[in-house]
Protein backbone atom coordinates (compact mmCIF):
# COMPACT_ATOMS: atom_id res chain seq x y z
CA UNK A 1 0.00 0.00 0.00
CA UNK A 2 1.21 3.72 -0.64
CA UNK A 3 1.26 5.73 1.19
CA UNK A 4 1.39 9.66 2.55
CA UNK A 5 2.25 11.11 5.84
CA UNK A 6 1.72 14.70 7.48
CA UNK A 7 4.05 14.74 10.45
CA UNK A 8 3.77 17.24 13.15
CA UNK A 9 0.37 18.83 12.36
CA UNK A 10 -0.69 21.33 14.63
CA UNK A 11 -4.61 21.86 16.03
CA UNK A 12 -6.24 23.48 18.53
CA UNK A 13 -9.55 21.74 19.87
CA UNK A 14 -11.29 21.66 23.61
CA UNK A 15 -10.23 18.51 25.14
CA UNK A 16 -9.79 16.87 28.43
CA UNK A 17 -11.69 15.22 31.23
CA UNK A 18 -10.87 17.56 34.18
CA UNK A 19 -12.30 21.31 34.27
CA UNK A 20 -8.81 23.17 33.91
CA UNK A 21 -8.39 21.45 30.98
CA UNK A 22 -11.60 22.50 29.25
CA UNK A 23 -11.44 26.27 29.91
CA UNK A 24 -9.43 26.86 26.93
CA UNK A 25 -8.29 25.49 23.10
CA UNK A 26 -5.45 23.54 23.97
CA UNK A 27 -2.72 22.82 20.68
CA UNK A 28 -2.26 18.94 19.62
CA UNK A 29 0.72 18.04 17.44
CA UNK A 30 -0.71 14.90 14.96
CA UNK A 31 1.15 12.39 12.83
CA UNK A 32 -0.94 11.35 10.01
CA UNK A 33 -0.09 7.81 8.05
CA UNK A 34 -2.76 7.93 5.24
CA UNK A 35 -3.29 5.18 2.33
CA UNK A 36 -3.46 5.77 -0.66
CA UNK A 37 -4.22 4.36 -4.35
CA UNK A 38 -1.41 2.52 -5.61
CA UNK A 39 -2.50 4.25 -9.17
CA UNK A 40 -1.32 7.83 -8.00
CA UNK A 41 2.35 6.41 -8.63
CA UNK A 42 1.43 5.48 -12.08
CA UNK A 43 -0.76 8.16 -13.56
CA UNK A 44 1.00 11.26 -12.19
CA UNK A 45 -1.94 12.75 -11.77
CA UNK A 46 -2.76 15.08 -8.69
CA UNK A 47 -6.74 13.82 -9.03
CA UNK A 48 -5.58 10.52 -8.17
CA UNK A 49 -4.21 10.55 -4.82
CA UNK A 50 -5.30 12.87 -1.52
CA UNK A 51 -4.16 16.23 -1.43
CA UNK A 52 -1.91 17.56 1.78
CA UNK A 53 -3.18 20.78 2.50
CA UNK A 54 -6.84 19.62 2.03
CA UNK A 55 -6.50 17.16 4.99
CA UNK A 56 -4.98 20.10 7.36
CA UNK A 57 -7.58 22.11 7.01
CA UNK A 58 -10.54 19.85 6.99
CA UNK A 59 -8.76 18.44 10.22
CA UNK A 60 -8.18 21.62 11.63
CA UNK A 61 -11.50 23.11 10.83
CA UNK A 62 -13.11 19.88 12.18
CA UNK A 63 -11.25 19.80 15.62
CA UNK A 64 -11.72 23.56 15.58
CA UNK A 65 -15.31 22.82 16.14
CA UNK A 66 -15.52 19.63 18.04
CA UNK A 67 -14.70 19.03 21.95
CA UNK A 68 -13.54 15.71 23.27
CA UNK A 69 -12.94 14.05 26.51
CA UNK A 70 -10.47 12.20 25.72
CA UNK A 71 -7.91 11.47 23.39
CA UNK A 72 -9.24 7.82 21.74
CA UNK A 73 -12.11 10.32 20.45
CA UNK A 74 -10.50 12.65 18.64
CA UNK A 75 -8.48 10.19 17.04
CA UNK A 76 -11.82 8.11 15.95
CA UNK A 77 -12.78 10.79 14.55
CA UNK A 78 -9.83 12.66 12.65
CA UNK A 79 -9.61 8.45 11.17
CA UNK A 80 -13.61 8.57 10.02
CA UNK A 81 -12.99 11.96 8.94
CA UNK A 82 -10.05 11.04 6.35
CA UNK A 83 -11.70 7.94 5.86
CA UNK A 84 -14.75 9.47 5.11
CA UNK A 85 -14.45 12.72 3.08
CA UNK A 86 -11.14 11.63 1.13
CA UNK A 87 -11.36 8.21 0.31
CA UNK A 88 -8.21 6.72 2.27
CA UNK A 89 -7.89 3.27 2.41
CA UNK A 90 -6.07 3.06 5.52
CA UNK A 91 -5.31 5.77 8.51
CA UNK A 92 -2.88 5.53 11.42
CA UNK A 93 -3.31 8.88 13.82
CA UNK A 94 -1.35 9.69 16.39
CA UNK A 95 -2.44 12.15 18.69
CA UNK A 96 0.43 14.17 21.23
CA UNK A 97 -0.96 16.46 24.32
CA UNK A 98 2.29 18.06 24.74
CA UNK A 99 3.08 19.14 28.60
CA UNK A 100 0.25 17.97 30.18
CA UNK A 101 1.57 16.11 32.74
CA UNK A 102 4.88 16.95 34.65
CA UNK A 103 8.35 15.99 33.89
CA UNK A 104 6.66 13.90 30.92
CA UNK A 105 7.20 15.63 27.54
CA UNK A 106 4.09 14.18 26.02
CA UNK A 107 1.24 11.50 25.66
CA UNK A 108 -0.60 10.18 23.55
CA UNK A 109 -2.75 7.76 21.76
CA UNK A 110 -2.31 6.33 18.27
CA UNK A 111 -4.99 4.18 16.18
CA UNK A 112 -4.58 2.76 12.77
CA UNK A 113 -8.30 2.38 10.69
CA UNK A 114 -8.89 1.03 7.65
CA UNK A 115 -12.60 1.14 5.35
CA UNK A 116 -12.96 -2.23 6.64
CA UNK A 117 -13.17 -1.00 10.18
CA UNK A 118 -15.79 2.28 8.93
Amino acid sequence: MDKIFLNGMKAETLIGVYDWEREQMQTLVLDLVIGIPEKTAVSDNIDDTIHYADVCDAVRSSLKNQQFLLLEALAEHVAELVLQDFGAQWIRVRIIKPGILPDVREVGVEIERSTDNV
